[in-house]
């Protein structure tokens, strides 16, 4: 009788709006976090896996964004869409991982040298326009996601990525400029 009730709630909190999954999360709902759980987990761990280029890192800061988010979405109050605000978290929670890995010069170095050879395995499973973008230096990357994937306006990737915002649409650029040529190849 009792797994009828664990399935009988599942159902509820994937047939009603989010607002009422949400705030059953912010009261405490574990069975309700875990439905926000499943409908976002692969979106927010194709952000990471997009910015970070590596599986393990990407799984890594995946987990690290639904413990935040269990942890501060009483901070969530509804003023725009859950998944903006989401993605928001996300994606600081991701530039935090950069920062905190490696200085933001030397992994830009390393990673525009090492190519896309040295992840053959994941990045077999990937859509070649994913495989693609994993092969762009960091910072061209980065913005690339941000701004044509997440849809952040270039004044919101400088101030996120400490750049300018003439450099983030330099960067921007050169990522297409890659991006076709290697799609023409």
């Amino acid at each position: 009788m009792e797994s009828k009730k664990v399935i009988h709630a599942e159902t509820q909190f994937s047939q009603n709006d989010e607002d009422k999954l949400i705030s059953a999360v912010q009261q405490g709902d574990q069975q309700a976090f875990h439905q926000l759980y499943l409908r976002y987990y692969k979106r927010m761990y194709a952000l990471c896996w997009r910015m970070l280029a590596d599986k393990d890192s990407a799984e890594d800061v995946c987990q690290e964004i639904f413990v935040q988010l269990w942890q501060k979405i009483y901070l969530f109050k509804g003023e725009s869409k859950f998944s903006t605000w989401l993605h928001s978290v996300a994606t600081n929670i991701v530039l935090g991982h950069l920062r905190k890995q490696k200085n933001w010069l030397q992994k830009v170095f390393s990673i525009e040298d090492k190519g896309i050879e040295d992840t053959t395995v994941e990045m077999a499973e990937l859509p070649e326009l994913d495989k693609k973008i994993m092969r762009l230096p960091e910072r061209a990357r980065l913005v690339f996601v941000l701004f044509a994937i997440e849809g952040y306006r270039h004044e919101e990737i400088a101030g996120m990525l400490g750049m300018a915002v003439g450099s983030s649409k330099s960067q921007y650029h050169r990522a297409r400029s890659l991006l076709r040529q290697w799609v023409e190849l």
